[in-house]
């Protein structure tokens, strides 16, 4: 592994690690707890982003609106005189600057709300590695090489076959 690979993903550096020492159930165990908690979080906190769409719709709409007034202002401007022609455009840029400012405003606040999003994903995750961690039950279970294994299941057989 490398060692942008273990700051990247917060992984101890290789050389600490020993080899003899195994994972142990419970911490892998607590660590899925976590890892699925925080999948449920960010699962429920997406919908709240798609939730805004009447507002989006509105934008949509104004930016539309005016996005046709300055095509229409632009074809009725090179269809007048020249005199009259200077104010009509005058008027063409401002819808154009309105539908832009509506654009603005839907990305602003599409982000805003992400930004505030990913800020409370943080606090929550701040929150849960200070929290006492909770005991999780675990059962009980043996090492046994190859031989007892078979050693055991044959004794059962045969246990069964009396």
């Amino acid at each position: 592994m490398t060692r942008k690979l273990e700051e990247l993903f917060d992984f101890p550096p290789l050389d600490e690690i020993e080899e003899d020492e195994p994972t142990s159930v419970p911490a892998t165990q607590i660590a899925l707890k976590e890892i699925n908690d925080t999948i449920d979080k960010i699962d429920a906190a997406l919908p709240a982003v798609r939730d805004l769409e009447t507002g989006d719709r509105e934008l949509d709409d104004l930016a539309t609106k005016a996005t046709e007034t300055f095509d229409d202002l632009m074809d009725l401007g090179m269809q007048v005189d020249s005199r009259y022609s200077s104010e009509i455009f005058a008027v063409a840029s401002t819808m154009l600057g309105h539908a832009l400012t509506a654009k603005t405003a839907k990305l602003n606040k599409k982000l805003k709300m992400i930004d505030l999003q990913m800020k409370k994903l943080k606090l929550d995750q701040d929150q849960a590695r200070n929290a006492p961690e909770e005991s999780v039950e675990t059962a009980q279970g043996q090492v046994l090489s190859r031989n007892d294994l078979l050693e055991r299941l044959l004794s059962s057989r045969d246990q069964k076959d009396k």
